[in-house]
Formats: C-alpha cells, sequence, structure tokens
C-alpha cells in the first residue's frame, strides 16, 4: 500500500467524521507541476454533507486543505468526484413539484 501523506490523511479524518458511509471514502494524491490535486470519492447518499449548503462545507475543507499544504510548502486542491448514481437536488426537486400539481 502507498504511504499516506499528511494532507491526504487530514482530508480522510475530516470526511469520514461527516458522512454516513466512511468505508465508501476513498481518497487520491496526485502531484505535478501545480501542486497536489487530493480527488475525493464517497458514497452518493452522502454529497450534500461534504457540500453543504451553497457549497460551504466544501470551501471550509478547501481552506483547511490550503492551510495543511502551506505548512508542507505544497499547493493542496480539492475535487470532488460526483459518484456514480448520484442525482442533483435540482432534478428531484423539480420532479417532486410536478407530482404535486398532478394531485
Amino acid at each position: 500500500m502507498a504511504e499516506k501523506h499528511k494532507d491526504q490523511e487530514f482530508l480522510e479524518n475530516i470526511i469520514k467524521a461527516l458522512v454516513l458511509h466512511p468505508e465508501d471514502v476513498k481518497v487520491v494524491r496526485n502531484v505535478d507541476e501545480m501542486g497536489v490535486l487530493l480527488s475525493l470519492r464517497i458514497h452518493p447518499e452522502d454529497m450534500g454533507q461534504v457540500i453543504g449548503r451553497q457549497g460551504s462545507t466544501a470551501r471550509s475543507i478547501r481552506s483547511l486543505l490550503r492551510i495543511v499544504g502551506l505548512r508542507n510548502n505544497a499547493r493542496v486542491n480539492l475535487k470532488i468526484e460526483e459518484p456514480e448514481g448520484s442525482t442533483r437536488r435540482s432534478e428531484s426537486r423539480d420532479s417532486s413539484a410536478e407530482e404535486e400539481l398532478k394531485l
């Protein structure tokens, strides 16, 4: 198994504490000339908890990762990958509004 870096462990610990399915949390770390990219994969049901209202939770996590990166002299970015089978909230709202009109 590959060595886990501090930024990767930090992100995993935060996300596992937030979600209902911590066993499905996977963080992939890629390093290139632009810095460190942490790609996050989670269970579809946990997307709302990780992103938060209007993206506030995701923004906060990104800010914390930048601080961790500064301490390690690296630029750290977070990419939250949309899981297969996930649905966007706006789609479900539209369908429920249509159902209410039909009643």
